[in-house]
């Protein structure tokens, strides 16, 4: 029987009821709100998100920066009992078009620095047959979205509300929806988790108060931002569940902007990833940062792909910061494998964490001994209830309680776990998804480009970056920073290749498959090797 919950409450109108009122709850660069100015503002918010039509379980899609107004955009929309969809904001017009038609969505709300982007997205997803009637744009500025689209300022939405006075919280169900996270994952096209209101107190309670140890004297700092489930579990999650605060910010995390954020606001959780934590010791090294900035911070995490032991090291040794690495997904909503304080094994994702049972099975479905690779599968209550629309999909990635994570893995003789990589050909780059058919698709689309393959190529660190291996049309080359500049042109620029390689032919099977396998070997000798092409190798 599905009990009164929502996820709003718990995490803010739980923390009144206790009496924090008076405490700080986010520090943004705009402004500051303890937790009865956060519930306030929440509660204009959704009475401005009721007054422009937001029904219970309707979907509002949120491309915004990290502030004030993101913040509690999600909160509101989860308040009045509809459901959350924070989305990139490094996608370009046409992707971001795909997610808002996918959705069903009829409203936006986009920061203002995204409004040329989600301009674009709102009528490509109009040409796809999508819903979103409504915009509502943070700024000045509201025009350009057709004359089929109404379009205010997020100013003009909370006037609109005022007459409503706060939106009273909706009484939804532990069992309703709350949020969508889109993610590539395992299959490649994006796709839509759901999750309910109760995954988020599943996950403050398991990986948030029995593994990271969260206090109410802590504050959070996170490369990610709020629309990962890493970094909304980080900046949002964790923090006000026990009446802690977080730190936001809008701009790309350098290791001297993060040295002055943990500096000046003294951050005492720093949430990292490996695409991180590389660039702050280098940083160090070269003297651009003062490690002392980090003086403060307590305890570290890390997530989105497998922490080089070597980082796990340097930041101890550099930095003083014992990380917490760990492997978490979009479907389980934050972390579910994790080193833990004071018993860290640097090269492993940890073990289990409270709450979460992992296998790994091999090829026929069963659990394989210790020292043995399979994939690996985990169970939580925070799993997602499954893909928006996606039943083929569905019925692959979701057995029973368990998820299939597409990650190969080995349990090691100590009880730990460690990634091998993935069990497709899914990259993840700098802890996000990139899935080759898209980079390749936008690639064969450039008039000097026959055929491609994109395959992951680990880096220095064994970080996988994205490599090109082209083959050119009759009379051109391959020219590789035409090629990079024309995917930036048309891709998040997180899914550029890296590298772009020239080949004759690309390798396959006798049955026509391309043998990613021999690309993906040959291209890691000739990137290593600085050679511009792979005929020798092949």
């Amino acid at each position: 029987m599905a009990e009164s919950f929502n996820a709003a409450d718990y995490l803010v109108g739980r923390r009144l009821a206790a009496g924090d009122g008076d405490r700080e709850a986010v520090r943004a660069p705009s402004r500051s709100l303890t937790y009865a100015e956060l519930d306030a503002e929440i509660g204009r918010v959704a009475a401005g998100l009721a007054a422009l039509g937001v029904q219970p379980e309707q979907r509002v899609v949120l491309c915004m920066v990290d502030e004030v107004e993101l913040f509690t955009g999600i909160l509101a929309t989860m308040r009045l009992g509809a459901i959350a969809v924070p989305v990139s904001t490094m996608l370009r017009g046409p992707e971001l078009a795909v997610l808002v038609a996918d959705s069903r969505s009829r409203l936006l709300l986009c920061s203002e620095t995204f409004a040329d982007t989600s301009r674009a997205a709102v009528l490509g997803a109009r040409e796809r047959g999508g819903d979103v009637s409504e915009v509502v744009v943070t700024g000045d500025d509201a025009s350009g979205f057709g004359t089929d689209v109404t379009a205010r300022t997020w100013a003009e939405m909370l006037a609109g509300g005022e007459a409503l006075g706060a939106a009273p919280v909706y009484d939804t169900w532990d069992e309703s929806q709350a949020l969508w996270l889109y993610t590539s994952g395992t299959t490649g096209k994006p796709k839509a988790a759901m999750h309910r209101h109760v995954d988020i107190r599943t996950v403050c309670e398991t990986y948030g108060q029995q593994v990271l140890g969260i206090r109410p004297d802590d504050l959070c700092l996170s490369v990610a931002k709020l629309f990962f489930a890493y970094g909304i579990g980080n900046s949002m999650f964790f923090p006000l569940s026990v009446g802690a605060a977080a730190v936001l910010e809008p701009s790309r995390p350098t290791p001297a902007l993060l040295a002055e954020l943990a500096s000046r606001h003294r951050v005492t959780m720093f949430f990292g990833t490996p695409s991180s934590y590389g660039p702050l010791l280098a940083a160090a090294e070269s003297g651009q940062v003062d490690p002392a900035a980090f003086a403060t911070v307590r305890r570290g995490a890390s997530a989105g792909e497998a922490l080089p032991a070597r980082m796990v090291h340097g930041m101890r040794d550099v930095y003083g910061i014992e990380v917490l690495d760990g492997i978490g997904s979009t479907e389980a909503l934050h972390i579910y494998l994790s080193n833990k304080p004071g018993e860290v094994v640097p090269g492993t994702s940890g073990v289990p964490v409270p709450g979460y049972d992992v296998e790994i099975r091999g090829t026929d479905g069963r659990p394989v001994p210790d020292g043995e690779t399979g994939t690996l599968y985990v169970r939580g209550d925070s799993i997602c209830t499954g893909y928006w629309c996606r039943t083929a999909t569905n019925r692959l990635v979701f057995e029973g309680e368990w998820l299939r994570t597409g990650d190969t893995y080995v349990r090691n003789a100590d009880g730990t776990y460690t990634c091998l990589g993935r069990t497709d050909d899914v990259l993840k780059v700098g802890g996000i998804w990139v899935t080759p058919a898209e980079v390749e698709e936008r690639l064969v689309a450039h008039p000097s480009v026959a055929e491609v393959v994109v395959v992951a190529v680990p880096d220095a660190d064994g970080l996988d970056v994205p490599v090109a291996c082209v083959v050119p049309r009759e009379g051109h080359t391959v020219d590789p920073e035409s090629l990079v500049a024309w995917c930036r042109e048309g891709l998040a620029s997180f899914k550029r290749p890296r590298h772009v390689i020239a080949i004759e032919e690309v390798p396959r099977t006798a049955t026509g498959k391309v043998q990613r396998f021999r690309l993906r070997e040959v291209a890691a000798q000739v990137v290593a090797a600085g050679s511009p092409t792979l005929e020798a190798a092949l």
